[in-house]
């Protein structure tokens, strides 16, 4: 035999015995292309058997192996028909002691069992699971719980019935490991079954569990509910289902209750939508509110998440007598992350209930929650306040929470002072240009000297979001005076601010504005002492050049202002301000 032909296995075996994990875990990872090299032949009857011997190793290397066997490996042994050999190295990872190894060979398993025919499924997976099923040691049988799903419908209806049974005994497992693996997969096993099973098979294995000593078994029950609702009329799950709800949602655990609440309505699958509207409104509600009124702040908080979405189902009275009431002891909460959720949510609820409603109801809880101690509680209020005025119309609006925004404005956290500005650009809309200037315009201005640059730098991209919505002129009379004003200023930090809002304003301009009102004062600032400076001026004439010098009026204007201020840059004493001014200029010249 030639060396050739012998070196790849014999490398794959020599680093695999190394004493460096490293060392090893590259070689596993190499295994493809030394499937290639050997050829499928070679693969199948030394690579694979080898493989299948080499699980006594760091978990590292085994969950290594794990992957790259449900990799398409199947390829480089010939293909599909051969695709079941790679079974045994993976049934004898599916019985390690370390969970993320065992998860990754049952998904590779997966994997491989879909590129199988349905006779290799029934001659070499189905024994294989049966193995796992009744195999001593619990690691297997965990493990086993997850291929079900992968097989059950791809073999003929008598495998069919033996599946259900050996999906049954994990069920009922001595071991809460392989119970808690049952509980996992049972929704999507349940999925493939027909009708009648669920009534008959599912629905037992789900009882049991959903009783079961271990919280840990029972939360993981939550989705099996989900899943085996969506499969059954209404009348079947008021007759078999509800006693089930009502158990997981008055749970003893929190943890349970917690993924009750999660799972209420908001999740893609949730447990109204699987019940239906009719149920969710006669059986549902008092479920709900007493998750709102949840002795654990965490069940509260995920409660409280569910709230616009879950009074959708609910007419407006009900909404009113039962939720609105939940709503205002949860706005006085002691906790400051049910706070949180819910001042993110509340503003759902203001479509629901119309305008009156809304004045009545909501409006207070809006003004104390923007005035709460905890920052992101006020911050989820503004950020859903556009919802409320489209309710309650802007005047309302800013009779009442106005105040309120103003103040939050100067607030000591800059994410709050953030928020803020950021809501300014719609709420001007609202306003109109005469209130506006009346009650913001000065606020506004003062964000250009906050001590956070966050700040600063939000509140120049304020001024052009604003320069868009009242127009050209309203911000040459309005703002562009203001911002040059503070170019004259001894603190450098002002001057600069005029260098960047000016580069982030001057493109919503126009050239009169530009020639007339800006470009003398920047062009002064283009000799400051300071060079952060004088290279900011660099970077807003590139702008200018940009933004201006195609057409014939704003070449002349380039070439006779802009070019010659860029040539002196350029020779600057500062590498940065040279390098700016260099690349403005190239820009400035190839515009005109």
């Amino acid at each position: 035999m030639y060396l050739s032909q012998i070196a790849p296995i014999a490398i794959l075996m020599d680093e695999l015995r190394s004493e460096d994990v490293q060392l090893r875990l590259n070689a596993i990872h190499s295994i493809p292309t030394i499937a290639l090299a050997l050829g499928p032949d070679r693969a199948r009857d030394e690579l694979v058997p080898f493989l299948q011997d080499s699980i006594d190793d760091e978990d590292e290397v085994l969950l290594a192996l794990a992957e790259e066997l449900g990799r398409n490996f199947e390829q480089y042994i010939g293909g599909k028909e051969y695709a079941h050999l790679l079974l045994a190295p993976l049934e004898n990872l599916s019985s390690v002691e370390e969970t993320l190894v065992r998860d990754k060979a049952a998904e590779s398993i997966t994997k491989i069992a879909a590129v199988l025919s349905k006779a290799q499924i029934e001659e070499y997976c189905i024994p294989l699971l049966k193995r796992l099923s009744g195999a001593e040691w619990f690691t297997s049988r965990t493990s086993s719980a997850a291929l079900y799903p992968a097989v059950y419908d791809q073999v003929s209806p008598a495998i069919q019935d033996d599946l259900r049974k050996g999906f049954a005994a994990l069920g009922s497992d001595d071991t809460p490991m392989v119970r808690r693996a049952a509980a996992k997969w049972l929704g999507p096993l349940l999925l493939k079954f027909s009708d009648p099973y669920i009534l008959s098979d599912a629905l037992p294995v789900y009882r049991r569990l959903e009783s079961d000593d271990q919280d840990s078994v029972r939360l993981l029950t939550v989705e099996d509910l989900i899943a085996i609702a969506g499969k059954l009329k209404q009348s079947e799950i008021k007759e078999q289902l509800l006693k089930q709800i009502r158990h997981s949602i008055g749970d003893k655990s929190w943890r349970v209750r917690y993924m009750a609440a999660t799972h209420f309505n908001e999740a893609r699958d949730s447990l109204s939508k699987a019940v239906g509207k009719e149920i969710t409104r006669e059986e549902l509600i008092g479920q709900y509110v007493q998750l709102l009124k949840d002795n654990e702040a965490e069940v509260r908080t995920a409660a409280s998440s569910q709230i616009p979405g879950f009074s959708e189902l609910l007419e407006k009275e009900v909404i009113l007598a039962r939720i609105v009431p939940c709503v205002r002891d949860l706005s006085q909460d002691s906790s400051q992350h049910v706070r949180a959720a819910l001042a993110m949510q509340i503003s759902g609820l203001a479509p629901l209930l119309g305008r009156e409603s809304t004045i009545e109801h909501l409006l207070p809880l809006f003004l104390q929650l923007l005035k709460d101690d905890f920052p992101e509680v006020r911050l989820n209020i503004i950020s859903k306040l556009e919802i409320v005025n489209n309710v309650i119309g802007i005047e309302l609006l800013s009779e009442n929470l106005l105040p309120a925004i103003v103040e939050l404005a100067e607030d000591k956290s800059w994410r709050v002072r953030q928020a803020i500005i950021e809501y300014i650009p719609p709420l001007a809309k609202q306003l109109g240009k005469p209130f506006f200037d009346e009650q913001l315009g000065n606020l506004c201005m003062s964000w250009l000297g906050d001590t956070v640059y966050s700040i600063r730098e939000a509140a120049t991209i304020n001024l052009k979001n604003l320069t868009d919505v009242f127009g050209v002129e309203w911000s040459r009379s309005a703002i562009v005076p203001k911002v040059m004003g503070m170019g004259q200023h001894p603190n450098y930090l002002f001057r600069m601010t005029t260098v960047q809002a000016i580069t982030i304003i001057m493109p919503s301009l126009n050239l009169d504005i530009v020639r007339s009102e800006i470009v003398e004062s920047l062009l002064q600032l283009a000799s400051d002492p300071i060079p952060n400076i004088r290279f900011n001026v660099a970077k807003s004439l590139e702008v200018l050049a940009t933004a201006y010098g195609n057409t014939p009026e704003g070449k002349t204007f380039v070439q006779q202002r802009i070019i010659p201020v860029l040539e002196q840059q350029k020779n600057d004493q500062d590498a940065d301000v040279r390098y700016f001014a260099a690349r403005a200029l190239q820009k400035a010249v190839v515009e005109t």
